[in-house]
């Protein structure tokens, strides 16, 4: 099918939602495309779920299904709290990017595809061969597909189309969605700041010339038009929600070593964190970073460390000093594929158990999880007066699909009990010991050097209230249950969480992390068809929110969510005694004694609502099972 000027009026569709994705050979600018309209879109008060496609290499080959960069833009009336199920509309630089798309399933059967039609026509004859299959290949589903000549368009502005197609195509999505041009405009010269104004010209230029172009050549436009304004909204990732989470909380001190999905969050803070009083650190390998911010926290400072698996593990040793030593400190953990350097640019959580448990010894600490972007923010707060409060470390598990991800939630309204109170630097009372516990809570008061009585020593070895190294029985016995004793505490204070859905029924989700819009929207979905299913989405992992076994007392089957791997019970050698199951599952069956079955997947991207509805019928009555 060609693209020719239209005689009549397009025609306009209104929809409650539609998700767009835009891919490219890596380097092309798809993903800067899909960012600025993902942005502008949400701004303009659309609800928005954004998903980065990313290459595994840093710069694969040209023209290979592997290859596929771009961006995913779920585009809602209201609220969107995930990716869904299959791309409406997909534009495409090539097709062997799009032919990736169409073999991974995020198609819908009907979806219209936009392609650069240049190689079709292109002098290799290898090259227009591949075109033809992947055409072919394509056939076989009911797909419009619609050739863009965007290299031929473009090369009317600029020498080099490759460096210009990106904003050609946002202005062709600018013109489908009716997208404000200004705040478009407003966008790119934020995306090009650090550039000249010709670059920003020319960027502009390129638009107008891909709206220009839609306007005559495409003979449709979507309406998802979004709902009125309620409140103030803010716009961002879930890095950069942690990052200004931060420095809301009052942290000072960030240090890290740049690693993927992670590295984002100090790219922020590079740029805000010194307006604030606050240093960026980036230290010579994760031991360092975790050793910097340790030594920081120590003196008085607030500080955090970020990583993602591999630097978790390359941190533990010094995890666990800070837990002997009691010396506050948080750690974020932005999940990606594993294991060892495993999936850097995809999303999973598999490090859950390794962030429960993998430290020698016994390590008692605090893992929380947000579930969402705002959440992202909000956790640092929560973090940052846990570990200070109880003397230990928090580590906060966030994942690739937050960290990249982009949607709108309301503007925080700042509060200063958010922040950190002024370290009392009064003389320590005579007596005073430096880790003097109560029996009761076993916590002790922080003493940070300077403080006129204060001197001890700092030891990685087992020591007794005063700080002396001490090996006996009863002092390590009594030093391990009064750090123990923290989290029993802790727990104290947390309330039980909320059932989503009816309180009792055929079936209990049970999630944590970013899977919580899909099972959420699944969940419903499966309730409109008779399905008693709820769902609970836990936010603290160490300690568990108090009452799960209570909740999951009243129903009939209890069943976790998660994205990492679980044996499938049937297949070869796999029986109930050797069956892996998720991680999640495995801490809540040994902690309420329940039989809890999972569902876990880990497809390299975030779980779509539909396929959590096929599990919820696969597993209540209705779906045929007992």
């Amino acid at each position: 099918m060609t693209a020719t000027s239209s005689p009549v009026a397009p025609v306009a569709t209104r929809l409650a939602e539609h998700t767009i994705e835009i891919v490219s050979d890596s380097g092309e600018g798809a993903q800067k495309c899909g960012q600025i309209f993902g942005a502008v879109s949400a701004k303009m008060g659309n609800g928005v779920w954004t998903v980065e496609i990313i290459p595994a290499e840093i710069q694969p080959p040209p023209r290979i299904p592997e290859g596929a960069s771009g961006y995913r833009i779920r585009l809602g009336a209201g609220t969107v709290t995930n990716w869904g199920d299959a791309t409406n509309l997909a534009l495409a630089f090539n097709e062997q990017v799009l032919v990736a798309r169409h073999r991974l399933g995020a198609l819908a059967p009907d979806a219209v595809l936009l392609i650069e039609d240049k190689w079709a026509t292109h002098e290799d004859a290898d090259i227009r061969t591949a075109w033809a299959e992947a055409m072919a290949e394509l056939a076989t589903r009911p797909y419009r597909i619609i050739p863009v000549p965007m290299e031929t368009e473009c090369l009317t502005l600029v020498d080099n189309a490759r460096k210009g197609k990106n904003m050609f195509a946002l202005g062709i999505l600018a013109c489908i969605y009716g997208r404000d041009m200004e705040r478009i405009k407003e966008q790119i010269a934020h995306a090009f700041r650090k550039k000249s104004e010709a670059v920003y010209e020319q960027n502009v230029a390129l638009l107008e010339l891909g709206r220009n172009w839609a306007e005559e050549h495409i003979d449709f436009r979507i309406e998802v038009t979004p709902a009125p304004m309620t409140e103030p909204l803010v716009v961002m990732n879930g890095n950069e929600a942690l990052g200004l989470g931060a420095i809301a909380a009052g942290m000072e001190l960030c240090a890290m070593y740049p690693i993927t999905p992670a590295t984002s969050v100090s790219h922020y803070l590079s740029e805000v964190f010194e307006r604030f009083g606050g240093i960026v650190h980036q230290a010579e390998d994760e031991i360092a970073a975790a050793g910097v911010a340790i030594g920081s926290s120590y003196a008085g400072k607030v500080a955090f460390t970020v990583t993602s698996g591999p630097g978790l593990a390359l941190k533990t040793e010094f995890l666990g000093l800070a837990i002997m030593t009691e010396i506050p400190l948080v750690l974020i953990d932005v999940q990606r594929g594993g294991p060892s350097t495993g999936l850097p640019t995809k999303v999973e959580q598999s490090d859950l158990l390794a962030a429960l448990y993998a430290s020698p010894g016994d390590a008692p600490h605090v893992v929380v999880a947000p579930a969402t972007i705002e959440e992202c923010f909000h956790i640092m707060v929560t973090a940052r007066r846990i570990a200070e409060a109880f003397r230990t470390v928090v580590m906060v598990l966030s994942d690739a699909n937050l960290a990249t991800g982009v949607t709108p939630f309301p503007r925080p309204k700042g509060d200063v009990r958010w922040q950190a109170d002024p370290i009392d630097l009064a003389p320590v009372p005579e007596g005073q010991k430096a880790y003097q516990w109560d029996a009761e809570t076993g916590l002790s008061r922080r003493i940070v050097p300077g403080q006129p009585g204060g001197a001890y020593t700092v030891t990685g070895l087992s020591h007794d209230e005063g700080s002396k190294v001490a090996y006996s029985s009863g002092v390590h016995q009594r030093s391990s249950a009064m750090r123990s004793r923290k989290l029993a505490v802790l727990q104290s204070l947390l309330a039980p969480p909320t059932v989503y859905g009816d309180a009792e029924g055929d079936l209990l989700l049970i999630g944590w992390g970013s899977t919580k819009g899909a099972i959420e929207e699944a969940v419903d979905r499966a309730r409109a068809e008779g399905i008693r299913v709820s769902s609970v989405h836990l936010r603290f992992l160490s300690p568990l929110e108090p009452g799960l076994k209570a909740i999951f007392s009243k129903f009939a089957r209890v069943c976790t969510v998660e994205i990492n791997y679980s044996d499938e019970p049937g297949d070869p050698y796999i029986t109930e005694e050797n069956r892996r199951i998720g991680q999640l599952a495995w801490v809540l069956r040994a902690t309420t004694l329940v039989d809890i079955d999972c569902w876990t997947r880990v497809p390299g991207e975030p779980l779509r609502p539909g396929s959590i509805l096929d599990a919820i019928r696969e597993r209540t009555p209705r779906g045929g099972a007992a």
